[in-house]
């Protein structure tokens, strides 16, 4: 007798082949048969004019906290998302040795935009090395699967403590005890190796966070400690590392490098760079090292305070002033000299920085004053006119009134689709950068699998749902090595997706209050998902979230080697 068989959807495989009608059935938490199954079932489902396809696979999530607490690991598995991969840019909780816990959550706050109070109260410290977390959510159990990387920032945290933030070079027994613990997370499970070298990438109180000051040579150290396998990716965002220095890194550890950065999204102010960094990475490709570049299907957000403006500290007027604190930051903010320069700043600004003075993209997300509330989820220029000032002027004078706690979100990158799809399509690309479990404050783009197929499937239409289907799949698993996942296949494991193509979306942004300490948070809902299923075991469906004992998400620790193929395969 099979567990669950779902009748009479139509099967889109994940792997590139045509749609058909057909039965899935599942036994032990893999697919058993597909075709006419016969009735015997301890659950059925009637899918009648649904499409059933894998789940989808989201490769750079921010979860690592909130998994801690959060079994379901809400709201990705509501939005389709049955994989998950944890500790991107290498911003994770483990290694945590008890004197620097407090560090490691305060940095993460600000880096990712999380609530420290819920942080502080919501991590359950059952943990101390990689092995003592991965075992720890194993216990406590998750909805979806989840993948972790080892972080290169919190790992020196951990061997540094704080002068992680202020002191370049390792010694040579920190690296030497920075390469054991690299060393220790791949044996016990250990999906690779994240890391930063983004100037943008600020932790608690401005400092840097500790990976972006180190040497290459540092992050070249801790990759040769993953060990002799060509199992594992490396993953980072990159800064201003080169194509070539990330090409060298993959060939020397035979591992692939997935990069996130702003050089690789489309700004309009310059047209030609991201499609230049893609044509890089694919002659990398031809030369039998795999560098990719992850790229979000929706409009990168930056949310932030003028108490760190990290979006406009590519300018030459917050050059002196990015580590100072809010104290420091507010006569700053009111001399008129300073604004002049930025201002100046603005009206010239270099090719590539990502605020090129479009006020028209900034919004203001939230405000400290009651009074002020109606400026919420409006734009700063739209609020300058109607008030006849200038949109700096306005924006600083709205912050130093609120004790520099409102909130913004700006849309600076991959705002002009006909430039985003070409990189969408491209085989050096990977759509990922969802964020999700992070930048919860303001923001929400865990449903980035969904936005895909409401938006550049259905709308749009320049992929068609075969195509979309396996861009959110299995080329994921396939290029971070996750044997069995993201198909709809006899022997793969049954994570699907059950919904509606002629209606899927995700709603609005909605603010809730459900994090530890009474916490807020921002989520997004679905529309036209009718079943999210995980290892054969139904976490969601139209009416909400299913209530398990122990969710039946599996922590992934076995892999195999990805990178090159899957791209040509797919290209």
């Amino acid at each position: 007798m099979h567990d669950l068989v779902i009748r009479g959807a139509t099967m889109i495989d994940g792997l590139g082949n045509a749609p058909r009608r057909a039965d899935v059935a599942v036994k032990d938490g893999r697919i058993a048969a597909i075709g006419e199954v016969g009735r015997d079932a301890t659950e059925t489902v009637d899918a009648g004019g649904l499409t059933l396809s894998p789940g989808i696979v989201d490769l750079h999530t921010h979860y690592d906290a909130q998994a801690t607490w959060d079994p379901t690991m809400s709201p990705s598995p509501s939005l389709g998302v049955t994989t998950t991969v944890m500790g991107n840019c290498g911003f994770g909780i483990v290694p945590s040795p008890p004197p620097v816990r407090d560090l490691i959550m305060r940095n993460l706050s600000v880096v990712e935009g999380m609530d420290l109070d819920a942080l502080r109260a919501g991590i359950k410290w059952e943990f101390e090395s990689f092995a003592d977390y991965m075992n720890a959510i194993r216990r406590r159990g998750v909805y979806p699967n989840v993948a972790v990387l080892v972080g290169h920032s919190v790992t020196r945290t951990a061997v540094m403590g704080e002068e992680a933030s202020s002191r370049r070079q390792a010694t040579p027994e920190e690296l030497a005890r920075m390469k054991a613990v690299v060393a220790d997370a791949m044996k016990h499970g250990a999906i690779g190796l994240g890391s930063s070298y983004s100037p943008n990438h600020s932790g608690h109180g401005g400092v840097p966070m500790p990976s972006t000051i180190s040497d290459f040579s540092e992050l070249d150290a801790l990759a040769g400690a993953m060990g002799p396998g060509d199992t594992g990716v490396i993953q980072l965002a990159s800064g201003n590392r080169s194509v070539e220095e990330l090409e060298r890194l993959a060939a020397r550890n035979r591992r692939p490098v997935f990069l996130s950065t702003s050089v690789g999204m489309y700004n309009e102010q310059a047209p030609e760079r991201a499609i230049n960094l893609f044509e890089q990475c694919s002659a990398a490709h031809k030369r039998g090292h795999g560098v990719y570049v992850q790229i979000p299907c929706q409009p990168l957000s930056f949310d932030f305070t003028m108490a760190n403006a990290y979006p406009f500290y590519s300018h030459e007027a917050f050059g002196p002033i990015k580590a100072y604190t809010p104290e420091q930051l507010k006569p700053v903010f009111r001399d008129p000299s300073f604004r002049a320069r930025f201002r100046d700043n603005i009206s010239q600004p270099l090719p590539g920085l990502i605020f090129q003075g479009n006020w028209d993209r900034v919004m203001v997300a939230a405000t400290a004053l009651d009074k002020n509330a109606p400026l919420v989820n409006r734009m700063v220029d739209e609020i300058a006119r109607e008030q006849g000032r200038d949109p700096l002027d306005m924006m600083l004078d709205l912050s130093l009134e609120e004790d520099l706690q409102t909130a913004f979100l700006g849309k600076f990158l991959n705002v002009v689709e006909d430039g985003l799809a070409p990189l969408l399509r491209h085989p050096a690309g990977v759509i990922a950068l969802s964020d999700a479990g992070a930048h919860l404050i303001y923001m929400c783009d865990a449903g980035f699998g969904l936005t895909f197929l409401g938006h550049w499937v259905r709308e749009r239409g320049d992929f068609d749902l075969v195509e979309g289907v396996q861009r959110l799949t299995s080329r994921q698993a396939d290029l971070y090595g996750i044997p069995d996942r993201g198909r709809v296949a006899v022997g793969a494991f049954a994570d699907l997706l059950l919904f509606d193509p002629a209606t899927v979306v995700i709603s609005a942004a909605r603010r809730i209050q459900d994090l530890p300490g009474d916490g807020r948070r921002t989520i997004r809902d679905p529309k036209g998902v009718h079943g999210v299923f995980v290892n054969g075991v139904k976490v969601f469906d139209a009416k909400g979230y299913a209530r398990h004992a122990k969710g039946p998400g599996r922590v992934l620790d076995r892999f195999v080697p990805g990178g090159v193929a899957a791209a040509r395969a797919l290209a």
